[in-house]
């Protein structure tokens, strides 16, 4: 029989979003040799299409501007917000290393950050800060990456303007005031410039911001270390001994490769967005797991997870939600091709645009964050019943803010309406008719929405009356800049589905990151960072940058366990006593 051909290594990484890249720095920096196993063709995972936001308490950019908090108000916020999921030594591991892990790749690697010290946590518990917790990636001249630049994923199609994504904060306030400030207007024009040069010169852009900027800084910083890079490289099962996980079987460019690795095995495939079987098991209002919408990349699809199964890893499902919600649109393609998830993130928090069910009636403040909107939107929704929801505004909301993939003035309205993404109305009663809402409920809700708006107030759902609420308005709308009469057609609407923007449920971890078993006790050699593992919050979702800024963290520390830099014995290792190979 053929011998496959054999890779060694220290440290395998199966998955190259921010906590396998993570994981694989580290581990290079402390001098073990890596290889990165990426099942796409590109680097970047979901990563790649995201803000880019991470949530780092006390980190070291806070502090430089004079924000010092104690660790117990951040901790007692998660304690309030997570209730019995709040896991202190994950949090502790969260709120104590977060901090050194940004100052470790500021150092020693291509990393650069920039602030968040403006960005409030979602709600106002106990605990709650209003800025001072949040970091990014600094945006990357993506040039740096020379070859690689062609294997870093481009964001994310439909939320950019043909290929050029806006960061937020100011990049994105310039675009909303182009066609009212002279300033703005010059500041597009040379972005605009810069992004069409680069697009005829290298193909895309290169002025990488986000989730993207912030792939690049640790492709760079892989490369940097001798990182060894693959793509087209799946993982088709794990290679282990009577003691632990020693590696895997890869399949790269189409042949099966034993790869070995003396230290162990990183799973960071992205969680399971995108494996209809499980999502039909986890999230109680799909029965049949098609009826959800990820803005996550395909490939997503539950390996990572489905491989620390095959070796006794627990899955962990007992959280609040087991995805990270978000409300989507489906934007229709050419030729019949399914509708692309268009993540509703933005606009929402605008003043002038309210939310409705089909009987025409709010069920939320808009305003709040996407996972509490959709968290309310399955609430209101009765068994049996499709759940969306309309997000319905009037033609100055839509000219200025745009609505979903529609976007604001100078951009035309016409090719959503004739696809029929978007849907008009010369009147409430004629645009409820074109979506399937009831017509009286619409208009008796604009109604009395209108009444208190005018004058800034929500009696019914307080939009607006949150630091996070405002952030995300219109600072230059008064007096609430979340709040405005929805009064002069033609009338717009989109339609809302239940989406996500990643997983939350995932395989069982300890705070090393290491992949526990069914009895509680780590599986020697092998660890799970990112979506692959359980979310630390517990299905919660108490701020922006959840999501990276455990998966830069925990990622952090794999490498440092994987390197023996840092060790946590509290748990047992469990052997695996059958040897051989898993397929």
């Amino acid at each position: 029989m053929k011998r496959e051909p054999i890779l060694e290594c220290d440290v395998l990484v199966l998955g190259s979003g921010a906590g396998g890249l993570s994981a694989a720095v580290t581990a290079a920096a402390q001098g073990l040799r890596v290889i990165v196993a990426e099942k796409e063709d590109v680097f970047g995972g979901t990563t790649a299409w995201s803000g880019g936001w991470m949530w780092i308490p006390r980190n070291p950019l806070a502090t430089a501007a004079g924000i010092r908090e104690q660790i117990d108000a951040p901790r007692t916020y998660l304690k309030n917000e997570l209730g019995a999921r709040f896991d202190a030594a994950k949090a502790d591991a969260l709120l104590e290393r977060g901090p050194e892990m940004i100052g470790f790749f500021e150092r020693n690697t291509a990393m650069r950050f920039i602030d968040g010290n403006r960005i409030p946590d979602f709600h106002t518990t106990p605990g709650a800060g209003t800025g001072g917790r949040s970091v990014c990636a600094m945006p990357f001249d993506g040039r740096e990456l020379g070859p690689l630049i062609h294997k870093l994923r481009e964001p994310l199609g439909v939320v950019t303007l043909k290929g050029m994504a806006l960061a937020s904060g100011q990049d994105l306030a310039h675009f909303y005031r182009a066609t009212r400030s002279l300033k703005s207007a010059l500041y597009a024009a040379r972005r605009l410039s810069a992004f069409a040069w680069q697009k005829l010169r290298y193909g895309r852009s290169m002025h990488l911001v986000n989730g993207n900027a912030l792939v690049a800084r640790l492709l760079k910083s892989a490369a940097d270390r001798n990182v060894d890079l693959r793509t087209r490289a799946r993982a088709i099962g794990l290679l282990r001994d009577e003691a632990r996980v020693t590696g895997a079987r890869v399949e790269i460019e189409g042949v099966v490769h034993e790869v070995h690795a003396a230290r162990g095995v990183v799973l960071a495939c992205g969680g399971f967005p995108h494996d209809v079987e499980r999502r039909a098991h986890e999230f109680a209002y799909t029965p049949s797991g098609r009826e959800h919408w990820s803005a996550a990349p395909l490939s997503n699809t539950g390996d990572g997870i489905r491989l620390g199964e095959s070796i006794g890893g627990a899955f962990d499902g007992a959280l609040d939600a087991p995805a990270a919600w978000a409300p989507v649109s489906l934007v229709p393609q050419r030729g019949g091709a399914p509708g692309v998830a268009f993540p509703h993130l933005i606009e929402r928090a605008k003043p002038g645009v309210i939310a409705v069910t089909r009987a025409g009636k709010r069920f939320v403040n808009e305003a709040s964050s996407y996972h509490d909107f959709i968290s309310a939107l399955l609430g209101t929704t009765s068994a049996g019943q499709e759940v969306c929801a309309w997000l319905i505004c009037d033609q100055r909301f839509q000219r200025r803010y745009g609505l979903g993939f529609s976007k604001p003035f100078p951009f035309p309205v016409a090719p959503a309406i004739r696809s029929g993404y978007l849907k008009r109305g010369a009147t409430l009663a004629e645009l409820a008719a074109a979506c399937g809402i009831d017509p009286q409920g619409l208009e008796n809700t604009v109604s009395a929405y209108n009444t208190y708006a005018k004058d800034g107030f929500d009696p019914q759902f307080h939009k607006g009356s949150t630091p996070y609420n405002r952030v995300q308005g219109d600072v230059e709308h008064t007096p609430n800049p979340c709040n405005a009469p929805i009064e002069n057609g033609p009338f717009y609407a989109v339609k809302l589905l239940p989406g996500s923007l990643g997983t939350f449920s995932g395989l069982a971890t300890d705070a090393n990151a290491r992949v526990l078993d069914r009895n509680d006790r780590a599986i020697a050699g092998l660890y799970a960072v990112g979506n692959d593992s359980a979310s630390m919050m517990g299905g919660c979702y108490p701020s922006g940058g959840i999501t990276l800024g455990p998966a830069m963290t925990f990622g952090y520390l794999a490498g440092l366990s994987l390197a023996g830099a840092a060790h946590d014995d509290t748990r047992a290792c469990s052997s695996i006593h059958i040897k051989g190979t898993l397929q």
